[in-house]
């Protein structure tokens, strides 16, 4: 009896890491020490992983005592679950190596096992909840605490010039948030940022600082929405306190201004913009689209409009010289940018999966730059990463995970709407950097493989963990990472050697190859996980900003 205790209690040392066993060992100084893998036997299959210091590939057998995991299909293409049977196929392989316990002993290890696995937080709580106070939050605070003090300042008489033009206040918080979401301005800041600090002479703490910034203006974007909201009302209010020096149609117009902008700020509340994007983003387009109309109307209403004989007379004169209608009239140009570049383009879609496709589109297109695509442009639109080598082609890997994804895969169109005009986002601030380390899982490879095919003023390294690389991915994204340096490289195929620590591998291989920063593109929970290990280990490490 006492010896079946002992044997339970070392069994009980054996834990698991999203489901590859290991075994607790506290007394380690490496706060990611995991205990010695079982004993490789030889079989026909063979794996790379990055156990070595001369080259960040090593060819391992496979032991035949613990079978391949598969993954099952996810919610989201970034996703390296395991299923519960591997879970448990793994674990008793695990304690069948260091025990050799015979099928008793087993069997009693079997009922020790969890029937499922184990609860694990939901993504949407992960987003919402668990990233801390982000940059993002700061600069909506900002926003609102500026536009909150002169609000005060300005209900209490000291600051006369907002009283009497509180509708322009609100007018220039909506060009604030245009500007924060213009892809063409951004991509001009971008650029601008890269050729300015991305030198050698600039310290890292300004280029980490900056890159912050920049994919966190998504902060201003929120904040300033909600301020316009808050000048506006306050607009009204005193022209309600004044309604002989106005019209019953211009206090309808803004009456039905403000009604637009609260529902699209209610649809972009963070639950119901993940919970239900597609509604989101048509609300947001359609409700913005017929505010600036409105807009535009209640400018010339106010503009024309004689108090004394209550009519409307409207020249030009008092136009120009109006500052509400040259911060409409840039906010226009913001919006209608954009759609200028919209094409109706060829393409060709091909699927090595069913989890997968990859769309070609003519001509070459920079490092670093995300596109989008859509099946109907009034409708919906779909960013993601574009692979070039930068000459003839470039090609954009979309994970089937939502209806339009599944499509492409299923009925590959022959033609697409796309933006010619790509934006800039925090794969492009790489460029900033003298060495980077990028990791990805599954098809958050697309956003970095071109670094890998064209010229870079980075010298970047590359973790890429996913499931099922060949079926998934096809031959022929595995031939364009092999143009690459393999020295540089470390690729983890789930399927064939189980789920592994992310986040330990990013240190590791950060530390190995002495690099700057880490930029991680995964799924929610792996983000969090590979910026929370960095920060412990005191290296920059920047992922997806989840809050916009």
């Amino acid at each position: 009896m006492e010896e079946r205790e002992n044997k339970e209690i070392k069994i009980a040392r054996f834990s698991s890491c999203r489901g590859v066993a290991f075994e607790i060992n506290p007394n380690r100084s490496n706060p990611f020490a995991i205990g010695s893998p079982p004993k490789q036997e030889r079989i026909g299959t063979w794996l790379w992983l990055p156990w070595t210091r001369n080259s960040s590939f090593k060819v391992l057998p496979q032991p035949h005592t613990i079978s391949p995991t598969r993954s099952r299909a996810s919610s989201h293409f970034c996703d390296i679950d395991i299923d519960a049977s591997d879970f448990e196929v793994e674990f008793i392989a695990e304690v069948q190596d260091i025990e050799k316990p015979d099928k008793a002993n087993v069997v009693k290890v079997q009922k020790l096992l969890p029937k499922s696995d184990p609860p694990r937080r939901s993504r949407l709580s992960i987003i919402l909840l668990d990233q801390g106070f982000t940059c993002y939050k700061g600069l909506f605070l900002v926003c609102m605490a500026l536009n909150v003090v002169a609000l005060a300042l300005s209900a209490a008489g000291c600051f006369p010039y907002a009283k009497t033009r509180a509708a322009l206040f609100s007018i220039g918080n909506i060009l604030a948030l245009t500007l924060c979401r213009s892809e063409a301005a951004l991509r001009v800041i971008f650029w601008l940022t890269v050729q300015t600090l991305g030198r050698p002479c600039v310290s890292l703490r300004i280029k980490t600082a900056t890159t912050s910034f920049l994919q966190s203006v998504g902060g201003i974007h929120s904040g300033c929405g909600v301020s316009s909201i808050a000048w506006l009302a306050y607009s009204l209010v005193l022209t309600l306190k004044n309604k002989d020096k106005t019209s019953p149609e211009i206090i309808g117009v803004a009456f039905t201004i403000l009604s637009l902008i609260l529902l699209s700020s209610f649809a972009a509340f963070p639950l119901i913009r993940h919970l239900h994007h597609n509604v989101f983003e048509r609300i947001h387009r359609f409700a913005g689209w017929m505010a600036l109309i409105l807009l535009w109307l209640f400018i010339l209403l106010s503009i024309s409009y004689e108090p004394y004989s209550h009519t409307y007379d409207l020249t030009m004169s008092k136009v120009v010289k109006k500052q509400e209608c040259w911060f409409t009239l840039a906010i226009t140009i913001l919006i209608i940018i954009p759609w200028l570049s919209v094409r109706k383009v060829q393409v060709n879609v091909s699927s090595a999966s069913s989890h997968a496709s990859i769309i070609k589109f003519e001509g070459g297109v920079e490092a670093g730059l995300l596109g989008r695509i859509s099946p109907s442009p009034l409708s919906e639109w779909h960013a993601f990463g574009i692979i070039s080598d930068g000459k003839k082609e470039h090609m954009m890997l979309a994970g089937a995970v939502g209806d339009f994804t599944k499509s492409l895969v299923s009925t590959p169109p022959k033609h697409l709407w796309v933006r010619t005009m790509h934006f800039a986002g925090l794969p492009y601030l790489v460029n900033l950097y003298q060495r980077v380390l990028l990791v990805a899982t599954g098809s958050g490879i697309c956003v970095f493989l071109s670094f890998l095919l064209q010229p870079s003023k980075a010298d970047v390294c590359l973790i890429w963990v996913a499931k099922d690389i060949e079926l998934n991915f096809g031959r022929e994204i595995i031939e364009l990472m092999n143009k690459y340096s393999k020295e540089k490289v470390i690729v983890h195929d789930t399927a064939i050697s189980g789920r592994p620590n992310v986040a330990e591998m990013s240190v590791n291989a950060a530390i190995k190859w002495n690099v700057e920063v880490v930029i991680v593109t995964s799924n929610p929970e792996g983000s969090r996980d590979v910026l929370r290990a960095c920060k412990r280990a005191n290296i920059p490490a920047f992922g997806p900003i989840w809050d916009s």
